[in-house]
Formats: C-alpha cells, sequence, structure tokens
C-alpha cells in the first residue's frame, strides 16, 4: 500500500511503539488494522476501505465498500484472514530462513 501512495496521503503508525500515542487500548490495536477517516477511528475492513479510498488507483473499490453488504463481505474475508494469519507469517519466516541458507552456500 506504501507505493501506491504516491501522493503520501496515509500516515503510517506502529501501534507497537510505545512512544506513540495509541489512539485506543493497544492490544485491541494491534490485533486489528485500524485508520482514521475524516476524525472517525475505522477497524478491519472498513479501515482497509478507508486506506482504498485515499489512494486513486484503488479509489473505487474503497468507495463501493461504503455498501453495507459489501463491506460485511469484506469483514467476513478480513476475519478469515485473521484466522489464518499465523500460519502465513510462520509459513514466511520459513521460506525466508531457506531463502538465507540457500544464499550463503
Amino acid at each position: 500500500m506504501r507505493r501506491l501512495d504516491r501522493r503520501g496521503a496515509i500516515s503510517f503508525i506502529d501501534a507497537s511503539d510505545p512512544a506513540l500515542g495509541c489512539p485506543a487500548d493497544r492490544e485491541a490495536m494491534l490485533a486489528r488494522f485500524h485508520a482514521e477517516e475524516n476524525g472517525r477511528l475505522l477497524s478491519g475492513a472498513a479501515a482497509f476501505a478507508a486506506m482504498w479510498r485515499a489512494i486513486p488507483v484503488l479509489r473505487p473499490l474503497g468507495v463501493a465498500a461504503r455498501n453495507p453488504l459489501l463491506l460485511a463481505g469484506l469483514e467476513r474475508l478480513y476475519r478469515g484472514f485473521l484466522r489464518i494469519r499465523p500460519q502465513l507469517q510462520a509459513l514466511a519466516r520459513q521460506l525466508e530462513r531457506r531463502r538465507r541458507r540457500s544464499r550463503a552456500m
């Protein structure tokens, strides 16, 4: 997303950094993706949709996600992703270790 945000419309903040002010409970902020749009704190699929609206090439998808039915479907997909995310992260770490080992040889 950072590469697509050529205008710098999005400020990415690491909620795990205690030096930064956290607008909500830190554990809640780390459990899901959050975004602020027009002074409103959003989470999950709604936060992704807000981010998409800030990026011109993805804006149509973000605007479409204002439809409650579409947003509900996206939220279901997001929750499904959260369930498999730990396995995906473990797989990514494993592949990275293999890549490093093969480079060292």
